[in-house]
């Protein structure tokens, strides 16, 4: 394939009859030559068209152009958020033909003939910015601007069906570049001018783009020119400008793009929401009938705050719909992250089992399991991840899977299935990544649990007769070092004894700061270590959604309690 380049302007060479593509991501404008050949069109740079948004998949699509250029195909390439052509989402490879629209994600492009002016009624292009100051001009804010219209002028005939029309763009689901040409049409039939344009702002403040011109006169105007001082003073300030016959400014005589020779008047306003300059309104006229005033800047200003809010609107329906993307993925990493999870605990005569999770978040980063070894040894493990969200639910997931691979091993050992995974960690994960963990060992007969505590916090083991023992660390976290050595523990439950292993989201849960605690936890487990351990284990949580109240969670909660009840 081949490198294709953007461009602004018409390039030399290139055969009328040829088509190209031409739109924009709301940012940058692109016009890429449909020449014989395959074309990649997607996110990554490789890309042929490397159009960068987020809502194109890295290999979004494709265009097939025949030997002489007399047919082109366009294939989605099982994009995430799809390739709409004129208003319709394909599945198959359709043909596509010159006044197509076409839609990659969120970015609106057509495809244009080959000798079309790029700079009318299309995508933003680089606006020049001249160093030269208007000296005939007038500043006025824009609050000024968008004061009630005068009655003379509420007078014409067409302002208020025109009002009326652009007010209805607020709720039309049209794309954005249609809905800027439409404006400019509309606005042409109350203000008379040579030339409207919209001019985007970039995302830095110190450029502008064309998104968008209406040329009464038919003509390409090239790229536009403004002075530095004028925008500086729309974007910093708001005010909205008034030129004066700027012919009679020597400084601008020569000028062949926005002051023309032979203009006679100019306005711009600002399109701005929430104190933020979002584009610039602009409008020219080279009749002395028509040359504008104030009452003409108050009129381009209203326009420019109905052009404003629909901006908005359509910002924030993108962002709604990459939030429900965003919201569905979440769904879908919360439901595999549960199947992953034991829920029916291993066999284990004499013992009761009860695991627990509640996560703050859609996904989150702790983890349990539990399994039967080869040998009859039951293991139950806790971990909890640093972060929370999706980097942690990953890491998560991770872990586990790399324990799960160790169980089947003859004679699983708990000091080196800790090793490894901490190897593990350290070899592929970030510096930044480490877990708690605490993993043991149950032997059915003897009541013995062998145990690792790397850096958890201590699980509580209740004696029957309300006495309390802390299983304490044993190692530090895993993932940190790998100098780092663990130990084996153990620790013999009689009957009637309850291990209570957990999660920091227990005793960290907060009402006004305040952490529930490791006292309180205590006191009730104590309390209620004649129950199961289901009953414990629900106990405890309505406590904590008594003591949390309507306050957020804080963190996960990862609860496994384990009960000798014969011995």
């Amino acid at each position: 394939m081949r490198n294709a380049k953007t461009c602004s302007s018409i390039e030399a060479g290139v055969k009328p009859n040829m088509l190209k593509l031409v739109g924009t991501d709301g940012k940058r404008f692109f016009s890429w030559d449909l020449e014989p050949g395959t074309f990649m069109i997607g996110r990554k740079p490789e890309c042929d068209f490397c159009i960068p948004d987020n809502t194109v998949s890295r290999k979004h699509a494709r265009i097939e152009v025949g030997p002489e250029g007399d047919r082109y195909v366009l294939t989605d390439l099982g994009s995430h958020n799809g390739t709409m052509v004129n208003g319709q989402r394909i599945a198959e490879p359709v043909e596509i033909t010159r006044g197509d629209l076409i839609m990659f994600g969120q970015t609106e492009f057509r495809i244009a003939s080959s000798d079309e002016p790029v700079s009318t009624g299309t995508g933003p292009t680089k606006t020049e910015l001249s160093d030269e100051d208007p000296m005939n001009s007038v500043f006025m804010s824009i609050d000024d601007a968008l004061s009630p219209l005068p009655t003379k002028v509420m007078d014409r005939p067409d302002l208020l069906p025109t009002l009326f029309d652009m007010a209805k763009m607020l709720v039309l689901p049209e794309p954005q570049q249609e809905m800027l040409n439409r404006s400019l049409s509309m606005i042409s039939k109350v203000l008379p001018s040579e030339r409207l344009a919209i001019l985007f702002v970039s995302e830095d403040q110190n450029d502008v783009y064309t998104a968008a011109t209406h040329l009464t006169g038919k003509t390409d105007p090239g790229a536009f020119t403004l002075s530095r001082t004028i925008v500086k003073e729309i974007i910093t300030n708001k005010n909205a400008i008034l030129i004066r016959d700027p012919k009679q400014d020597p400084r601008f005589a020569q000028q062949k793009s926005i002051i023309m020779s032979e203009m006679k008047s100019a306005i711009a306003v600002p399109l701005f929401d929430e104190g933020r300059v979002l584009g610039i309104l602009y409008a020219d006229t080279n009749s002395l009938m028509d040359q504008y005033d104030d009452d003409c800047m108050r009129v381009l200003a209203t326009f420019g705050n109905i052009i404003a809010a629909r901006i908005l609107n359509n910002s924030l329906l993108l962002e709604r719909q990459e939030k429900q993307i965003i919201d569905a993925e979440l769904m879908r990493a919360s439901s595999i992250q549960k199947n992953l999870l034991v829920t029916d605990p291993p066999d284990l005569p004499g013992y009761d089992l009860c695991p627990f999770q509640e996560q703050s978040r859609s996904v989150g980063g702790d983890l349990y399991d539990m399994k039967k070894l080869p040998d009859g040894r039951v293991l139950f493990l806790v971990a909890d991840v640093c972060g929370k969200g999706m980097g942690a639910a990953l890491l998560m997931s991770n872990i586990l899977a790399s324990f799960r691979i160790l169980y089947e091993s003859d004679n699983f050992d708990l000091v080196d299935a800790v090793k490894k995974v901490s190897q593990q960690m350290l070899n592929y994960s970030s510096s930044g990544d480490f877990a708690t963990l605490f993993i043991a060992t149950a032997e059915p007969d003897s009541g013995i649990i062998r145990f690792v505590n790397a850096g958890h916090n201590p699980p509580v083991l209740v004696r029957s007769n309300g006495s309390i023992e802390h299983l304490e660390p044993s190692g530090t976290m895993i993932g940190v070092f790998d100098f780092c050595t663990w130990k084996e523990d153990s620790v013999e439950l009689a009957k009637d004894d309850l291990l209570f292993v957990f999660s920091d989201g227990v005793t960290e849960a907060k009402r006004d700061d305040e952490d529930y605690g490791d006292e309180r936890l205590e006191l009730l487990l104590v309390e209620n270590r004649t129950k199961d351990a289901e009953h414990v284990v629900d106990c405890l949580m309505k406590d904590i959604d008594a003591y949390v109240g309507d306050a957020p969670r804080s963190d996960d909660i990862t609860i496994l309690a384990v009960k000798r009840t014969e011995g």
